[in-house]
């Protein structure tokens, strides 16, 4: 396309020239050879003898058939570069959310208790658009232009090479102007990303809380803060807009410049007979023809320099390191027969303030073991190194006298049902959050899962059965309906070993009624390490460990516990108050 964009009216000058005689006939075949001048009279050569053969007329038809193909064809190539550029830029922002997308769900847990979901999600969305707007859109431009410089460069060589020395000079000089403001851009740039994932954050947390927001009368707090980010992002973003808008008058300005210190420049060759006025006039029209690409060049570098912004957020989750690592030849075994043990474990989230210390626990199979105590004792965070959500800083953790870290995580995780007080359900059908992760499952399983874990029944008696929408989160359930299906999705994998995060914490009597039922059915056979507020649901447990500040204080059976008349003593006492 820009081969055919430079020598569309070159070519078609010479045709016109000698048609309408501002140009003598040449009707004496030059000596042809590889200079300038040399190609131009061969050139007008044949043209004069296009005319003598065939008439004006005739050539003129010529002239237009020619015209017209030449045009075609730089539009057919205009069409083609967009063609194949089209799956090019729209794979490469595929390339950029899927490789975005694999690396959040694959970073540890510990990330995202230090960044806000709603900057996560305006770096998925808002910056990866960004960069197909801003630097995928100009893919055409900054392969186009160049070449366009270049041609017109090159013609100015052959006109005069010391005066193109003197214009590359003044536009490099130019380009250093440019260039600072591109810089500044990049700049305000990723201070409005910034506060626009801010909005987006805040945006997720108003929905999320909007019961809350509602019920405390927080209306106008909310929306002034709301206002307050907003006004932030829209006065960076104004910023941003004069910048990008300068580039392109401040450019034409500078070639305006550069074109007036040229022409002073080549008078001064002109008045010594080193240049021609014809000469200077072709050089003017190259330079001027430049002017054009130049300009949407610069243009292009701007808003690249603004897309940048967002490149350098995106890569600051894909450059994250995962501690979670596995290694080369990682244990895919799946089975677990023996026991569980944690020895001398310790663990902090923060340096020098511990959560665990001196944790040492052995899980034999078919064992339940319950964690009782007060909130920040380090009930959950003890469970959740199990299945490596964290990685210990000291000590070990061995399955069947295996240190869990030379096991696969899949493997690893695939040993473990997990039932949490928070129940995670998605907006999809009742069967799909049940065989969550799994495919190809019979029906006839999940109903025996859900029957298990005596939701079979509700589900029957909703709109569609398995195949009904639970809304957004499961909130067409209610909270006992949502455990129940949290509970039928661990019984579905058959896991020998089950953990349960206070499963029951957050139901009222007749609910927990059912999902403890369900539970007792799941933990039959099973190795079951189960964190409760509520002590009633563990006494049948083989082994209850009591914590405090990240230590284990107690352990035994309800009644040796009882009988020791400890910290246990006084919990179950303060319930039954």
């Amino acid at each position: 396309m820009t081969i055919f964009n430079i020598v569309t009216v070159p070519l078609l000058i010479p045709f016109l020239q000698i048609l309408f005689g501002s140009h003598p006939k040449v009707l004496t075949k030059p000596q042809f050879s590889y200079d300038v001048d040399s190609m131009v009279q061969t050139g007008y050569y044949y043209i004069s003898q296009t005319i003598e053969q065939n008439g004006q007329k005739t050539a003129l038809a010529y002239i237009c058939i020619g015209f017209i193909l030449l045009f075609f064809l730089k539009n057919l190539f205009s069409y083609l570069s967009l063609f194949f550029m089209a799956p090019v830029r729209t794979g490469i922002v595929r390339d950029i959310r899927m490789k975005l997308f694999n690396k959040m769900i694959y970073l540890p847990l510990s990330y995202f208790s230090e960044e806000k979901k709603g900057d996560l999600m305006a770096r998925m969305s808002s910056d990866v658009q960004e960069i197909e707007s801003s630097i995928l859109n100009f893919l055409e431009v900054m392969v186009r232009e160049p070449l366009m410089i270049i041609g017109c460069l090159c013609l100015m060589v052959v006109i005069n090479p010391h005066l193109t020395l003197f214009v590359i000079g003044l536009l490099l000089v130019t380009g250093l102007f440019i260039g600072r403001i591109g810089k500044s851009l990049r700049q305000s740039s990723g201070k409005a990303q910034g506060h626009l994932g801010n909005l987006i954050a805040m945006l997720e947390e108003s929905l999320s809380g909007l019961r809350i927001i509602k019920g405390f009368n927080a209306d106008k707090y909310q929306a002034q803060r709301f206002e307050k980010e907003n006004n932030s992002y829209r006065d960076t973003f104004i910023k941003i807009m004069w910048k990008k808008d300068l580039a392109s008058p401040l450019s034409e300005f500078l070639g305006i410049v550069v074109v007036s210190i040229l022409l002073w420049y080549a008078s001064g060759l002109i008045f010594n007979n080193q240049m021609s006025a014809e000469g200077l006039f072709a050089f003017l029209l190259a330079f001027f023809y430049a002017q054009s690409p130049a300009k949407s060049f610069s243009k292009a570098f701007a808003t690249i320099q603004k897309g940048m912004a967002s490149v350098d957020r995106v890569e600051k989750i894909l450059n994250t390191p995962n501690n979670i690592r596995e290694k080369k030849n990682a244990i895919k075994q799946h089975t677990f027969s023996n026991s569980i043990l944690y020895q001398d474990v310790h663990f902090s989230y923060i340096k020098n303030k511990p959560v665990l210390t001196n944790i040492n626990i052995e899980i034999q199979k078919g064992k339940t073991i319950a964690l009782v105590g007060g909130s920040g004792a380090g009930k959950s965070t003890l469970v959740d190194l199990l299945p490596r959500f964290y990685d210990i800083n000291e000590g070990s953790i061995f399955i069947d006298g295996i240190n869990i870290k030379n096991f696969s995580l899949e493997a690893l995780r695939s040993m473990m049902g997990i039932v949490t007080q928070q129940s995670i359900l998605f907006n999809d059908t009742i069967f799909n959050n049940i065989t969550f992760g799994l495919q190809d499952i019979p029906k006839e399983s999940v109903i025996e899962a859900a029957k298990i874990a005596n939701a079979h029944e509700f589900i029957m008696d909703a709109e569609k059965g398995y195949e009904t929408i639970i809304g957004d989160g499961g909130g067409k359930l209610s909270g006992g309906q949502r455990q129940r299906l949290t509970i039928a999705r661990a019984v579905l994998r058959n896991p020998p070993i089950l953990i349960l995060d206070e499963a029951t914490s957050a139901l009222d009597s007749e609910s927990e009624k059912l999902v403890q039922d369900a539970l007792q059915k799941v933990m039959q056979n099973r190795t079951a390490i189960v964190i409760a507020h509520r002590l009633s649901t563990i006494q049948d447990a083989d082994e209850i460990i009591v914590m405090r500040e990240g230590k284990i204080i107690e352990r035994g059976s309800h009644q040796k516990l009882l009988d020791v008349n400890g910290a246990y003593h006084k919990l179950v006492e303060f319930q039954t108050f």
